[in-house]
């Protein structure tokens, strides 16, 4: 529904604002680059978080560049960039809710680098990852190779020395004393603590234009391809659809919202977060619910959502990996087994910088801290996902995504089972997602492949099988 609604107001909007000298470096790019965002291709993207900070002992533009190519093997199309622009100082947090004010020793104060989210200046790139440059160069290998780079935007706050703060303080949330606050929670009225950052005030519809703004900049000199929202739906739905009018004049681009809510998705957003069924998937690895409730959710998101509406599936992110745990951590044993079934469902599976090396360690989030680069179990596993995701219409999960359908066995309640089907292409995901050896049968006929170790298997309707804890098996027939 967003693409059509954007298209129509962006051929308007070309028409009417835009002049051939401000529309020339944009497209001189794309003619030698990659081809605009397209519908076909979320329909088999796997989408990489990039933590810049975290990525190399470096912390650099340069050192994840290098390293682009090779995430082709993973079926990676599109990148996302954690935020890359400079972060304030004032209340920088520390650890904990410390402030680096609260630290005297200066030595001790440099460790802390603030929060990627505490935005000083939109329009510049952080000095630690380098030079606007070596970011045009990171963007350019990367269309290089078939991938596009959406940028991480924090519209709902700035930093504390972000200019706005003086410039505009009209820009910003005030308490009944007229003093700039940080954000709330709308539920209880209470602070999310993140003290960090200053609350943006989209009553202010001068706000709207300047952010606008600010977004335009990045596509018009770096030539991205989209932005990540965060926290989407604490920022007005009008401002989303109202500002992609106007940037989708200049190029098409994808739209991704840290939100699941179905309205975001109209005019503005491509794809959400599936935050729900991450966390039942945790649960799930946990033995705190059964299948049937997994059941349950996937009848609602059916019902709740347009056909064309999707979401991102995930293991893990940024804020799990820090604040809730390593994949291991929440999953244990069914680690893989999960990781299988984001790739499988309808929508479209995430990497997280370090999961493809097997990491299992939390990342410091306000510090320097480094992922490992050895490659390990994982590697192989996402690279064979990645092939079969790229390859068959059977996992396409985007606005026109393979059909969803749960096959019935004799152990429904610990044996998920479903079929993906599309254009005569068909992929049967089955898995034991309990902790104790499940014998089961399904009502399965015919010579099938598996395809993560090539293995045939004929099944006869009403055939017996067996499965290990946590084991799964995606046939191909």
């Amino acid at each position: 529904m967003r693409k059509i609604a954007i298209a129509l107001a962006g051929l308007m909007i070309m028409a009417s604002c835009k002049n051939e000298n401000q529309q020339e470096p944009v497209a001189e790019k794309e003619q030698s680059g990659i081809e605009p965002v397209s519908e076909e291709m979320m329909e088999s993207a796997v989408i990489y978080e990039a933590n810049i900070r975290q990525y190399s002992p470096e912390g650099t533009f340069d050192a994840f560049t290098e390293e682009i190519p090779q995430l082709k093997d993973l079926g990676v199309k599109i990148i996302w960039l954690m935020p890359v622009y400079p972060i304030s100082e004032v209340k920088r947090k520390a650890t904990g809710d410390r402030s680096i004010e609260d630290i005297e020793d200066p030595e001790e104060r440099k460790k802390y680098l603030g929060s990627y989210y505490a935005i000083a200046d939109y329009s510049a790139v952080n000095p630690e990852f380098g030079t606007e440059e070596d970011f045009r160069e990171l963007v350019e290998t990367a269309h290089d190779n078939g991938m596009y780079v959406i940028l991480d935007w924090v519209a709902n706050h700035t930093g504390w020395d972000h200019h706005w703060l003086e410039e505009h303080p009209e820009f910003y949330t005030k308490n009944k004393q007229g003093e700039i606050i940080d954000p709330l929670n709308p539920a209880t009225g209470e602070s999310w603590n993140w003290t960090d950052v200053a609350d943006l005030n989209y009553d202010n519809k001068k706000l709207w234009s300047a952010m606008t703004s600010e977004m335009r900049y990045w596509i018009e000199e770096h030539n991205i391809d989209g932005f990540r929202a965060d926290v989407a739906g604490e920022v007005p739905t009008e401002f989303w659809e109202q500002s992609l009018e106007e940037l989708e004049g200049i190029k098409p681009l994808f739209m991704l919202a840290e939100s699941e809510d179905k309205d975001l998705f109209h005019n503005a957003f491509d794809m959400g977060y599936n935050w729900e069924g991450h966390h039942l998937m945790n649960q799930l690895a946990q033995q705190e619910i059964s299948v049937e409730v997994w059941d349950d959710y996937m009848k609602k998101i059916d019902t709740t959502y347009q056909k064309d509406d999707f979401l991102m599936n995930f293991v893990t992110n940024h804020d799990e990996n820090s604040w809730n745990g390593t994949v291991q951590e929440r999953m244990g044993d069914a680690s893989e087994t999960m990781l299988a079934l984001t790739y499988t469902l309808p929508g479209m599976p995430l990497i997280y910088s370090g999961q493809e090396y097997d990491m299992d360690k939390r990342l410091k989030f306000f510090e320097k801290d480094t992922i490992p680069k050895e490659k390990g179990n994982v590697w192989p596993v996402l690279e064979k996902l990645g092939t079969l995701k790229k390859e068959s219409p059977a996992l396409h999960g985007g606005k026109n995504a393979a059909d969803y359908n749960r096959l019935e066995t004799s152990a429904d309640k610990k044996i998920l089972a479903f079929e993906r089907s599309k254009d005569g292409a068909q992929v049967i995901y089955i898995a034991n997602m309990s902790d104790e050896e499940q014998d089961f049968t399904i009502n399965l006929e015919g010579d099938f492949t598996d395809y993560m170790n090539g293995d045939t298997t004929t099944l006869a309707p009403g055939a017996k099988l067996n499965f290990q804890p946590w084991e799964y098996r995606i046939f191909r027939k």
